[in-house]
């Protein structure tokens, strides 16, 4: 895959690496034995790699099972005709691009046009000139390479507009289409859903002692660890400059605290070496869940995320907040060294004072969070 300086620069000829990369790989197809040895012969002459069948229903096998460049198809073929073979063909290709050349009789006109009309990109006649036959294979295959080029310019183009370039993560536009598609399944289905919000404490700090360097490492190593913290099913996402959203589908509270606190833990068992020295990192979490009271919707879910991570700032970083009818922290215990400076004393479980937390404060409620090892066996994911 081209970086992104390949893809501004690329010229539009067809790249040197695609010419060079490898010969060609053509199958023939032709019952006629002496028409197929010759052709074989032209063509691996010219430095191409060939493998011959002596019916259509052989080459489609052969073609199916990829890494073919280019077809040369006898038009008259028992079992398949090279007309129906071409046409399966075509269907089978249609979000890529196989030449397929027919191989016919000069006089026959009527299978030329009608074989022009189903799809082939040119044809070829009998008897063999051997120019003219590699000058037609030639010029296909430079257009197959060159539908490649675009092809995976265009891919890679796609890939760029939904993804961080720095990180890899989904990016801030793309994370909000997934966010509704899983929210809209959420309801839907009736499945517990969740939020984790992430953000990194003191990169100001970082970025004054090592400059954008050390910040951009730090920022990427925190991107790993999330992403070695969750499943494949999990969508990870850059929300702002030091923040990154988690959306977890079929997620309930045991769950959402178990994937909340591994990233916890990577953060702060990964340290960044910078300038010869060990860097500690630390992040604080803010987790929301739905269906809840609060959060009756996907913008809800984010805001009750925000107001949770506000409110683990609050309490020194460094610690995961969750955010429920009741704003309630819950703090990792464990072996990974929190960086210095030491982080308060871990908070007891209370009601939150940030506003948004409020509203339930006076209702009375059984505790769902507890410190440390108290926590209940959590259930798989």
């Amino acid at each position: 895959m081209p970086n992104s300086e390949d893809i501004r620069g690329a010229p539009l000829s067809v790249p040197a690496e695609l010419l060079s990369s490898r010969p060609a790989r053509i199958v023939v197809a032709d019952d006629d034995r002496l028409a197929r040895q010759m052709l074989v012969s032209i063509l691996h002459k010219a430095g191409f790699q060939v493998e011959a069948v002596d019916d259509g229903q052989e080459a489609i096998e052969l073609i199916g099972r990829g890494g073919v460049d280019l077809a040369l198809l006898d038009i008259v073929m028992p079992r398949l005709t090279g007309l129906e073979a071409c046409r399966l063909l075509k269907s089978m290709t249609a979000e890529s691009f196989l030449p397929v050349v027919l191989v016919t009789v000069k006089a026959d006109t009527a299978s030329r046009v009608e074989g022009l009309k189903i799809g082939a990109d040119d044809y070829v006649c009998k008897p063999f000139e051997e120019e003219e036959l590699l000058a037609r294979v030639g010029a296909m295959l430079r257009i197959k390479r060159l539908h490649d080029h675009v092809a995976a310019q265009r891919a890679y183009l796609e890939q760029l507009s939904i993804h961080d370039e720095m990180t890899g993560l989904y990016n801030y536009r793309y994370l909000f289409t997934r966010l509704n598609e899983e929210f809209k399944r959420a309801e839907r289905y009736h499945e517990p859903f969740a939020c984790v919000l992430v953000d990194i404490d003191r990169l100001k700090a970082m970025n004054e002692i090592g400059g954008r360097t050390l910040g951009d490492a730090v920022i990427r190593r925190v991107a790993d660890g999330i992403r070695r913290s969750v499943r494949e099913v999990d969508v990870v996402a850059r929300y702002g400059g030091e923040e990154f959203l988690i959306v977890l589908p079929s997620t309930h509270f045991a769950g959402s605290l178990t994937v909340a606190e591994r990233i916890w833990r990577e953060a702060s068992g990964n340290p960044v070496e910078f300038g010869g020295a060990s860097r500690p990192c630390s992040v604080s979490i803010g987790v929301s869940l739905y269906p809840s009271r609060d959060v009756r919707s996907k913008d809800a879910l984010i805001r009750a995320a925000e107001s949770a991570l506000h409110q683990a700032k609050r309490e020194g970083g460094n610690r995961i907040c969750v955010f429920q009818q009741h704003g309630q922290i819950y703090t990792p215990t464990g072996s990974a060294e929190p960086p210095p400076p030491p982080p308060p004393p871990p908070p007891k479980l209370r009601k939150s004072s940030d506003p948004a937390f409020a509203a339930a404060q006076d209702e009375p409620r059984e505790p769902q969070t507890r410190r440390g090892t108290d926590l209940p066996p959590r259930k798989p994911l």
